[in-house]
């Protein structure tokens, strides 16, 4: 059966677009060693993610120490953000294939806007998706619906356009809170660490396993 495409599409970037864990696991252990404390398991830390740095921070520092994290972490990630990394399967594929069909496409995402727009660069997002929006670009971060307005404003979509039907692809319930406080439809991915269940219980309309999955019900 054919779905028909949404004229918008968002998508969320870790663990979405890339998955980027080991240098994200690596730059938090190292902060977190560098300020005194005990590691915590990678899968502990790839399930805080999604939400502001600041959040899973306050999961593992005391209040005091948040802050000096937060600077310690934005100065060591940039000089080893690509070890590692992965676009995931079937991503350029669907941007490719939206970009073809004239579905307006933004990258929103609660990574620091400039290193979100490097690795853009580096996968060729950029080619067809023309707005990549992070922390540290507005006041605001997700689910924050005002943070999803800036984004659809940056699109800059002609009047007519600007009602139609969007959708936000996320791999974690704040991608899915995000939408839903935007009145989008959301499609969750478990390609993060979150599982079907939990996408589906957080609000998101479909779960899928691959963006290939996605291809698939949009062919």
């Amino acid at each position: 059966m054919t779905h028909k495409l949404p004229d918008i599409v968002l998508w969320d970037m870790d663990g979405t677009l890339i998955d980027q864990t080991p240098s994200i696991v690596r730059c938090y252990g190292e902060v977190f060693s560098q300020l005194g404390h005990s590691i915590p398991d990678a899968h502990a830390i790839k399930r805080s993610l999604g939400g502001p740095l600041t959040a899973t921070l306050s999961e593992y520092l005391p209040s005091d120490q948040i802050d000096v994290g937060r600077i310690l972490f934005r100065e060591l990630f940039p000089s080893y953000m690509f070890e590692g990394m992965r676009v995931m399967e079937g991503a350029n594929a669907l941007i490719e294939k939206l970009h073809a069909e004239q579905v307006s496409q933004a990258i929103i995402t609660n990574k620091q806007g400039a290193n979100a727009r490097k690795v853009s660069a580096y996968c060729q997002f950029d080619q067809h998706i023309p707005v990549c929006i992070g922390h540290g670009d507005t006041p605001y971060q997700k689910p924050d619906a005002k943070l999803t307005q800036y984004v659809i404003e940056a699109l800059a979509l002609a009047p007519s356009e600007e009602a139609r039907e969007i959708v936000l692809i996320g791999d974690s319930p704040t991608d899915v809170q995000t939408a839903l406080n935007y009145n989008c439809i959301a499609y969750g991915l478990t390609t993060g660490a979150h599982s079907e269940q939990e996408l589906l219980d957080a609000g998101a309309l479909r779960v899928f396993s691959s963006i290939q999955g996605i291809i698939s019900h949009w062919d």
